[in-house]
């Protein structure tokens, strides 16, 4: 196992290796932006044109958020999207961000490839404030978030091309030490492996994927499964924790032609 990240405890007391904490309104800003003049900078383009509905608002947004978001072409952002720290935002060409999605990219932010959705209520949350080395989040092109999913990266997050996720997912790079009876578990600190998802991978309703796992390529997870452990290329997995039920191969169709629906 890693070795574990210090965490501050509930008394915002300072464990070795960690930084203290700063309170009340500091400890709000720190989480928001690289600084307060970048904060306030990202808060006014937010209030200007956050707000606006429709078409409309998608095209101002377009062009005005290049200001606080790195963006590869043209981009659709609805309104009410939440970012926090846009700073570290790249957004490639044709990408789509839903209603009510929150982007928290602190500190080596979140990259969304060309192409890809994210659907109504995402969260793609960075939020490392431990600065672990490998923190960030990145999505190739061709890719869905589903509605409702959260992605943590604290130990880094990588998604390749079409790659489709079903409402209420959840890939988790991150994980609380629970070694220590006797030490309150958020005193134990936590690990951050990191997690790869590879090409055509398909994740069904509320599956979970949990730090340290790598699922290959064209594999697919069944609705409500755990995953705990690497998965091979081009097989179904199910079950908590998840296991493999069957392996995807060819299969001949009549008349030798595919069925589309």
């Amino acid at each position: 196992m890693p070795e574990p990240y210090p965490l501050t405890n509930s008394r915002n007391a300072r464990l070795p290796g960690t930084q203290p904490t700063p309170p009340g309104v500091g400890l709000y800003l720190s989480r928001q932006a690289s600084s307060f003049p970048r904060y306030v900078w990202e808060q006014i383009f937010t209030a200007l044109f956050g707000w606006i509905p429709t078409i409309i608002g998608i095209g101002i947004r377009s062009i005005f958020y290049r200001a606080i978001l790195d963006v590869k072409g043209w981009v659709a952002i609805e309104n009410k999207v939440r970012l926090s720290f846009a700073s570290n935002i790249t957004l490639g060409h044709g990408v789509y961000l839903d209603q009510n999605t929150y982007l928290h990219a602190c500190p080596q932010g979140i990259s969304i490839g060309e192409n890809s959705i994210v659907m109504h209520g995402a969260i793609l949350h960075v939020y490392n404030f431990r600065k672990i080395p490998h923190s960030g989040i990145k999505i190739g092109k061709n890719c869905l978030i589903g509605e409702y999913s959260v992605l943590r990266g604290q130990g880094g997050i990588t998604i390749g091309d079409r790659v489709y996720t079903s409402p209420f997912t959840q890939i988790l790079a991150v994980n609380h030490v629970i070694d220590d009876p006797n030490i309150p578990i958020i005193n134990q600190g936590i690990t951050a492996e990191g997690i790869v998802i590879e090409d055509d991978v398909w994740l069904g309703s509320a599956a979970i994927i949990t730090d340290g796992v790598h699922i290959g390529r064209g594999s697919v997870i069944a609705a409500g499964a755990v995953v705990t452990s690497d998965i091979p290329e081009n097989v179904v997995v199910a079950g908590i924790p998840a296991k493999i039920i069957r392996k995807i191969e060819k299969k001949d169709h009549p008349n030798d032609q595919q069925v589309y629906y």
